[in-house]
């Protein structure tokens, strides 16, 4: 039987993307090979000091937006969130550092290492460690410094990010998945997607409830099971 396909659309500043993690490594965990997950990044935080300074204006702004974030966090103990985040580092926008693993998604498929399971690709840990960089240290990560020390943390040739960089190569994959997200309809981070589309999760979702759409998949795999009305 063929994998289950797992679309997934994320924002990296987005702060329930973040607390979604731990459920997609117990989704890998419980179904392994069962599931081939295909991460893509949506458009959120394009233009994160616009958004917040419209959206939090009359709510504390950065503070306001920071002590949600913070609230959030509370919520999930397996997830830490600094108390100065949006305070002392504001990234400008989500499509720098996406733009970084982008890249590193490139080098991938070039070296032939695409086809690792999800959680060992240097591009998931890669993102994983941005994320980090932002919500538990408030690093601005949307500055090209913190990917260079993210790059050599994952043992990663910077040069060779620089260069896709450079080439618009990474740009260029960037816009095809804001492009894909757009086609497929994504209203926001995260989003999973399975069965051709048919079946769309959306924000803070339980692990069940993920685990159950998984399963119906897995039981009625055939198009025409899925369509029935």
């Amino acid at each position: 039987m063929p994998a289950v396909q797992i679309e997934y659309y994320s924002d990296i500043l987005c702060v329930w993307a973040y607390v979604t993690q731990r459920r997609i490594e117990k989704l890998v965990d419980e179904f392994g090979d069962k599931i081939e997950i295909t991460a893509h990044f949506c458009s959120v935080f394009a233009d994160a000091h616009g958004k917040i300074e419209t959206q939090w204006k009359d709510k504390g702004s950065y503070a306001g937006f920071g002590r949600h974030i913070n609230e959030v966090g509370e919520k999930f103990p397996h997830v830490t969130v600094n108390k100065r985040i949006w305070l002392d580092a504001r990234p400008h926008s989500s499509a720098s550092p996406h733009m970084f693993v982008k890249a590193i998604e490139i080098l991938e498929r070039e070296a032939g290492t695409m086809q690792k399971p999800y959680l060992e690709r240097l591009s998931t840990k890669a993102a994983w460690a941005l994320r980090l960089a932002f919500f538990a240290e408030a690093k601005d990560i949307a500055n090209w410094t913190v990917h260079q020390q993210i790059a050599q943390q994952l043992g990663i040739d910077y040069a060779q990010v620089e260069e896709k960089l450079r080439s618009s190569e990474a740009a260029a994959q960037l816009v095809i998945d804001y492009d894909l997200s757009q086609k497929n309809h994504v209203i926001g981070s995260p989003t999973f997607m399975m069965n051709d589309g048919r079946q769309k999760l959306f924000g803070n979702v339980g692990y069940r409830l993920i685990e159950a759409n998984v399963q119906e998949v897995l039981h009625h795999p055939s198009e025409d099971a899925a369509s029935w009305c």
